[in-house]
């Protein structure tokens, strides 16, 4: 069975065990992050405080930690519920939204990584870059013109390997990797990018499939695959209306994805 057929399959599986995902997110896409594990058939839960983050992670089935909107009081708790993760064999997504923009980010970032087994590692090309540990141009939370320029498949077999976790950099073609093994997907729209928090859906939507607790390299494909296809879809039932229709489009075709859906308009090529 090939990846793609791995990816479908969990589909249903994730829609038939409704997976508890916490997410420790940022207030500008929280609310299209839990309407789109809904939307996909996993089950959000939102607890930022450290008095009752690592509880909460303890009763879930995926913890996804997400740095857009940073401030002190929920770096603790992010530690604190990644701990707890670890402790009790929970999968952890993270995504660096922004790494390599501020000092506040890049030490997070670094202190998450040093003190937080990861497992899957989702962000642009200018954030894993990052991450890697090479030069970054960023342009806030996007890939900038100049990252662009860096090999995405090496990037992120780098930080597969140096993090020993999957790794998903998504862009144009997006690439996953457990440093050994690499697909690259090809699904997706440009109009993606003119909606805010799609990157942010996909990290949530991986942590859904991540919480099935099967082979997190088809959950990370899983979840880069459900938002390319559903951009797809969203596109062309609403693309033409404007962002406003095309957001609203987008969290319909989440919830009509399937595995047949999957398998019939998965684009995904396997290394």
């Amino acid at each position: 069975m090939g990846i793609k057929q791995e990816a479908a399959r969990l589909n249903t599986r994730m829609r038939q065990e409704i997976p508890l995902v916490h997410n420790i997110t940022n207030y500008v896409t929280v609310n299209d992050c839990a309407n789109a594990l809904l939307a996909i058939g996993a089950s959000p839960i939102m607890a930022d405080d450290a008095l009752e983050a690592a509880d909460i992670t303890s009763i879930s089935s995926a913890l996804v930690i997400n740095i857009g909107t940073l401030n002190q009081r929920t770096v603790e708790s992010m530690v604190l519920a990644g701990k707890k993760a670890n402790e009790l064999g929970i999968p952890v997504v993270l995504d660096p939204v922004g790494a390599g923009a501020s000092d506040l980010r890049n030490k997070t970032t670094g202190k998450i990584l040093e003190q937080v087994r990861i497992t899957v590692l989702r962000g642009n090309l200018s954030e894993v870059s990052y991450v890697a540990g090479l030069s970054v141009s960023t342009k806030g939370v996007d890939t900038s013109d100049e990252d662009n320029n860096k090999d995405a498949r090496s990037v992120a077999l780098a930080v597969a390997k140096k993090l020993s976790c999957i790794v998903a950099v998504t862009g144009a073609i997006d690439v996953i990797t457990d440093g050994k093994r690499v697909v690259k997907v090809s699904n997706g729209h440009p109009l993606l990018s003119k909606v805010t928090g799609t990157g942010c859906m996909t990290s949530a939507i991986t942590g859904g499939y991540a919480g099935t607790r099967e082979d997190a390299f088809t959950a990370a494909a899983a979840g880069i695959l459900s938002m390319g296809i559903a951009g797809e879809i969203a596109f062309e039932k609403a693309g033409a209306l404007g962002t406003g229709s095309f957001h609203m489009a987008l969290i319909d075709a989440l919830s009509n994805l399937n595995e047949g859906t999957i398998e019939e308009m998965g684009k995904i090529e396997e290394e």
